[in-house]
């Protein structure tokens, strides 16, 4: 788990180096806050027709052998960029259907990374596992974009691509050596979820077997929306506050550096909050986002950059336990033989947002402003959230809280606690 952490850490390093210049790159090449937005969704429509395939893949496939092969794909696409890039050779064409590569790509290495984690430790560790993978995650981002400035500024564009490259190059050397942990392997019912490669059976590969459960709980479906209303109107920092601090605020390459940099730390304060929670509900990931929202309006009319800069970590710390509260719930609610489908079908809605998200708030942008898509996107998230989770604690006592038996049985297994 040390080495798979080590692993993750450069890769997010890398990644975040390189997308800490990379909406700065197509601002540049169109000028167009809608053209920054219009390539997010490109990256992300593969999920849309992939992502149910995706999980399907992972529960079926030998895990370490998907990881190694994705991550060397995902690396390969990292240099062609950057080569692109040293060249003057990268045009928005090129750049989008680059973008729909890594796309498809990270439909199956998404579910399998994560999943591959998760294999390392006890089941009841696994909590904890996803939360040092937030850790680990919100790390990279504060390097990453620190470095990112930095790179840019003494090598040039095509080299964050490049440590890009070699970071996920080095994730694929790492897998191999990987070894389960042996009481992973024992909970479950057949081999192929400690990654051992064996296929499980026919009826257990198809995809609407995911699907169905994923519908059948109420409390992914509550997740799904959690996180769709977010991203429409809210949390797409990456473009909103890059827009806000290049305009209103007036500030540049190392300005946006900056906020960056603040929402990584945030980032890692709350994945260290987020590591803490062993059973996570679906209320508090409502709470967390409504508060965030409400940080978003008051960071919308901020007056100046350290203004901001104040606004973004307490932003960032809500976001962070969110994300892993929903990711907790999202790999440990469903059987082991189930996991990879539900995290594609959760691909899938992701992707969802990532088609309408962007380009709705770059939309937005255009016709409120930076200032106006974070005020009235914030409103509406904490209006919408907040509303729900008053219609929902008069509907039932306040303590009432998951059990066990309220997991479906799956075909000869019996319901799976959900701390586990």
């Amino acid at each position: 788990m040390r080495w798979w952490s080590v692993a993750n850490l450069v890769s997010n390093v890398g990644t975040w180096m390189q997308l800490t210049v990379q909406n700065l790159l197509v601002l540049q090449l169109t000028g167009s806050a809608a053209a920054t937005g219009l390539s997010m969704s490109v990256q992300a429509a593969p999920g849309l027709l992939m992502g149910l395939a995706g999980g399907a893949a992972v529960d079926r496939w030998p895990r370490k052998l998907t990881a190694v092969v994705s991550q060397a794909l995902l690396g390969a696409v990292a240099f062609t960029m950057a080569l692109l890039v040293a060249l003057d050779q990268l045009n928005l064409g090129v750049l989008m259907v680059l973008a729909a590569v890594t796309g498809m790509i990270a439909t199956v290495d998404g579910p399998a990374c994560a999943l591959l984690g998760n294999d390392l430790v006890r089941p009841e560790d696994v909590p904890s596992a996803i939360g040092v993978g937030s850790l680990v995650h919100n790390a990279g981002r504060l390097a990453g974009a620190a470095l990112g400035a930095v790179v840019v500024g003494l090598l040039g564009t095509a080299a964050a691509y490049t440590a890009n490259g070699l970071s996920f190059l080095f994730v694929a050397a790492v897998i191999p050596f990987l070894k389960p942990a042996v009481s992973a392997v024992s909970a479950g019912t057949d081999r192929k979820e400690a990654g051992t490669g064996r296929a499980p059976a026919p009826a257990e590969q198809g995809l609407r077997q995911g699907l169905a459960f994923f519908l059948r709980r109420r409390r992914l479906v509550a997740l799904a929306g959690i996180g769709g209303l977010s991203a429409l109107f809210g949390r797409n920092y990456g473009l909103t506050l890059v827009v806000l601090v290049t305009g209103p605020l007036a500030g540049d390459a190392a300005a946006f550096g900056a906020v960056s940099t603040v929402l990584a730390v945030g980032g890692v304060v709350g994945a260290v909050l987020g590591a803490r929670l062993r059973r996570p509900t679906v209320r508090l990931v409502g709470i967390l986002a409504a508060g965030g929202a409400l940080l978003q309006v008051v960071a919308g009319l901020s007056p100046s950059l350290a203004v901001l800069l104040v606004l973004v970590l307490p932003m960032a710390v809500a976001e962070s336990v969110s994300e892993t509260a929903t990711t907790t719930l999202l790999q440990t609610d469903p059987p082991a033989h189930l996991r990879g489908r539900v995290l594609g079908v959760w691909g899938t809605v992701r992707t969802v947002w990532g088609l309408a998200a962007p380009a709705t708030l770059g939309l937005l942008m255009e016709l409120a402003g930076a200032r106006g898509a974070l005020v009235l996107g914030g409103l509406v998230v904490a209006a919408v959230l907040g509303s729900g989770c008053l219609v929902q604690s008069r509907r039932m006592p306040a303590s009432v809280v998951m059990l066990p038996e309220d997991k479906p049985a799956v075909a000869g297994r019996p319901g799976l606690d959900t701390a586990a």
